[in-house]
C-alpha cells in the first residue's frame, strides 16, 4: 500500500466521521462511494468495508457527545440495532448473490431517493 493511499484512505474515514458527527452520515453514502471512485474497490469490496467499520465501535466519540446532551434514546436504539442486525444478514445475502453491474445501480436508486426526499419534501 502507498503512502498516497494510505493517506487518502485516512482523509476517507476523517471525512465519514466528521459527516458521521456531524449529521449522522458515514458508511454508505461517504466511505462505499470513495471506495469505488477513488482507490477502485469493487462494489462488494467497498460494502463490505464499510460494514467493518461499523463493526468496531468507530463513532463511539461521536456517541457519547450526543448522549452526554441527552439526544439518544437507548430504547429507540436497542430497537433499531435489533432490526439492523435482521436486515443486515438479509441485506448482505441478497447482496452477495447480485451482480455488481445491479448493485452499484441500487444503491444510485436508493441514494437519489433519499436525496430527493430531503431536499424537495422535508418540512
Amino acid at each position: 500500500m502507498t503512502v498516497q493511499t494510505i493517506v487518502l484512505l485516512i482523509l476517507v474515514g476523517l471525512l465519514a466521521g466528521v459527516l458521521s458527527g456531524l449529521v449522522g452520515l458515514g458508511g454508505g453514502v461517504i466511505i462505499v462511494p470513495a471506495l469505488v471512485y477513488l482507490l477502485g474497490f469493487s462494489q462488494h469490496q467497498a460494502t463490505g468495508t464499510s460494514l467493518g467499520i461499523l463493526l468496531l465501535p468507530a463513532g463511539i466519540f461521536a456517541v457519547l457527545n450526543y448522549y452526554q446532551k441527552g439526544f439518544i434514546d437507548v430504547k429507540v436504539v436497542l430497537l433499531i440495532f435489533v432490526g439492523f442486525l435482521a436486515g443486515g444478514w438479509l441485506g448482505s445475502k441478497i447482496s452477495l448473490n447480485i451482480n455488481e453491474a445491479l448493485l452499484k445501480k441500487i444503491f444510485a436508486i436508493v441514494l437519489v431517493l433519499i436525496a430527493g426526499k430531503v431536499l424537495f419534501f422535508d418540512k
